[in-house]
């Protein structure tokens, strides 16, 4: 079974370039012109590493970070160090969780409509469903799937009040992979929500919400995505081609719809695994 993991280390790798097949980087942002009306998104309270203007580019380190360093408390046997530093950050985060559970929307995951089954492993996802024989497989990895240009978008808006402040919605990369039972090879596609929505077509209805990258024939049961298959890059691709691409994904089960709840579900994963990561913190920062 492909790991969408897996997937995501290569990516890093392959930054660089956009228009080369192995351009598999996370989106640049939500699409601008149709975002998914099903999505669970919540207003932008992370103010944990975004506590003023400047930024973590400009060099400014918040006070709250900055504070002189003690001598070791005796309360504590874990053996650390522990300061006033320690015990203001630890009371921020105290402060951060609960804001942030306030806000939650979801205590529990959101089912995706038309049968599909969830896994968990940590932070990535993985959705299954049957369709007539066929197995279809979609794999998701929550990290890094807030878009990168996000917290620009918060600075421009800080000044604004709470009910103007920007919302977070989680838009992984995802892959889809389908089995037949009669093939040694799985059709397997490398998806994402591209910056612009996309439209192939002139008089179309809707356009699609996300977008195919990649498309290759993997080994059936390899857990890792093998470089000396051929990948099909789309960039270039006749429409036409393409088209049918998307008609195939649809006819089971991965469309528009299908797109909106998975960045409802991704947004509410992201949205647990942050506060575990806060509780977590506290945890170390404390000594719990």
């Amino acid at each position: 079974m492909l790991k969408s993991v897996v997937r995501a280390v290569g990516a890093a790798a392959r930054l660089s370039s956009a228009s080369t097949s192995a351009a598999r980087v996370l989106p640049l942002s939500y699409p601008a012109l149709r975002s998914p009306s099903s999505a669970i998104t919540r207003p932008f309270t992370r103010s944990l590493w975004m506590l003023s203007n400047n930024g973590a580019s400009s060099g400014y380190r918040p006070k709250l970070f900055s504070s002189k360093v003690l001598s070791p408390s005796v309360s504590c046997g874990c053996g650390g160090l522990h300061t006033e530093g320690d015990k203001a950050f630890g009371d921020f985060l105290s402060d951060e969780i609960k804001e942030e559970k306030k806000i939650q929307k979801n205590k529990s995951l959101p089912k995706v409509s038309g049968g599909w089954e969830l896994e968990m492993n940590g932070t990535e996802a993985k959705l299954t469903r049957s369709v007539s024989g066929e197995k279809v497989t979609v794999t998701f990895n929550v990290n890094n799937s807030i878009p990168p240009n996000f917290e620009e978008e918060v600075e421009q808006t800080q000044q604004k009040s709470a009910e103007e402040e920007p919302e977070i919605v989680s838009t992984p990369n995802f892959v889809v992979e389908v089995t037949k039972q009669a093939a040694k090879h799985s059709l397997v596609f490398d998806c994402h929500f591209p910056e612009d929505e996309m439209s192939h077509g002139e008089g179309e209805e809707e356009s699609d919400i996300f977008a195919i990258r990649e498309v290759s024939f993997q080994p059936q049961g390899d857990s890792e995505w093998k470089e000396t298959s051929y990948n099909l890059n789309t960039d270039s691709l006749d429409w036409a081609l393409y088209d049918h691409l998307m008609d195939f994904l649809a006819d089971r089960g991965v469309d528009n719809t299908f797109a909106d709840e998975l960045t409802e579900l991704s947004t509410a994963i992201e949205h647990q695994e942050y506060i575990k990561f806060l509780e977590d913190l506290q945890g170390f920062v404390k000594c719990n």
